[in-house]
């Protein structure tokens, strides 16, 4: 396995990582044929971080993977570091790879006198020496418009969709949106499966009160149906659990859960152990430690759908076919995290 994958022989690819989850970046680098270089990082005594790249990276394009999850400020912190060394290094281009982007819910004003945080993280990257982010399913697809500079804003659909699709009988399937916001996305997922009915949660969000939504009623004809509920993520899990017993009181006969980043934050797994969800189906964008895996829990792996997207970046090809799905060569045999 070599430590670089050659594009023309003017281009040459590396892939460096932080802490925060250091076996997805393995993992993608297998995918891709290539070795993640080498990095010495480690705090200071007063939690300062000092990073260094063992690897020359002198006119490589290099792509900087780091998942924003856990000690999430603490990861973000770690990725500009590596970042500023990658630009004082003289990297030909450095291109940040975060799967799960932290503060992206964080994308307008609700009231006077609040923050926009995503724009503050893209702009941070920026100053670094960034080039370009690669993303997964952004809360707001609109904040790629937030950096200036190329965003390839890669999506898990595919992958969750085929796993839905070999999992369950569709044929008394309704797909649910938790919510106004999400009813373009669950229509492609209906489209892909085969036109499924379709039924959304109407639901008011409590701006004053973080992680906080009560159900008001479903749209939609979910009685004796398996419903499959499709979010983006799932954080404490407080709403998307209050929309199983929503769905549940309204006489569905399954309720499957299914979100790209699992979060899992706070009382969620046990809010999740006890909602009565038939399964819970999530991808590996942030770690999912052995003791947040419920019995009825997936966990889909990320990797070769990153894979496929650095490949094409690097190889200057389409991002956009990814959104069908993933290249024959990327398709594991072992999909699970």
């Amino acid at each position: 396995m070599s430590a670089v994958l050659e594009g023309t022989p003017d281009k040459r690819l590396a892939l460096v990582t932080g802490r925060a989850y250091p076996e997805l970046a393995q993992e993608t680098a297998r995918f891709l044929g290539v070795d993640v270089f080498e990095t010495t990082a480690y705090d200071f005594a007063n939690g300062e971080m000092y990073v260094r790249f063992a690897q020359p990276v002198r006119g490589a394009d290099v792509f900087a993977l780091q998942c924003h999850s856990g000690d999430i400020n603490e990861w973000i912190m770690e990725q500009l570091i590596m970042v500023d060394a990658l630009k004082r290094a003289s990297a030909r281009s450095i291109t940040v790879v975060a799967p799960f982007l932290g503060y992206s819910r964080q994308d307008k004003k609700h009231q006077g006198r609040e923050p926009i945080t995503a724009r503050l993280i893209f702009d941070l990257f920026r100053t670094a020496g960034a080039d370009r982010i690669v993303t997964v399913d952004l809360h707001a697809s609109q904040e790629q418009g937030f950096f200036d500079g190329p965003v390839d804003h890669l999506t898990a659909t595919p992958i969750l969709i085929d796993y839905v699709r070999g999992s369950m009988p569709l044929e008394n399937t309704t797909i649910v949106s938790p919510d106004a916001g999400r009813i373009k996305v669950s229509e492609r997922w209906a489209a892909k499966l085969g036109n499924l009915p379709l039924a959304f949660i109407h639901k008011q969000r409590d701006i004053t009160r973080p992680n906080h939504a009560e159900a008001h009623g479903i749209i939609g004809d979910v009685d004796g149906r398996d419903c499959v509920v499709v979010d983006d993520m799932i954080d404490t899990a407080g709403t998307i659990c209050e929309a199983v017993r929503t769905l549940r009181d309204a006489g569905a006969k399954s309720v499957t859960l299914v979100a790209t980043h699992g979060l899992f934050s706070g009382p969620a797994i046990e809010r999740l152990r006890e909602c009565g969800a038939r399964e819970i189906v999530v991808t590996d964008t942030v770690p999912v430690p052995e003791e947040k895996r419920l019995p009825n829990m997936t966990v889909l792996s990320v990797a070769p759908l990153l894979a496929a997207g650095i490949r094409s970046v690097f190889e200057e090809g389409s991002v956009a076919t990814l959104l069908e799905g993933l290249p024959e060569d990327m398709k594991a045999r072992n999909i699970y995290a």
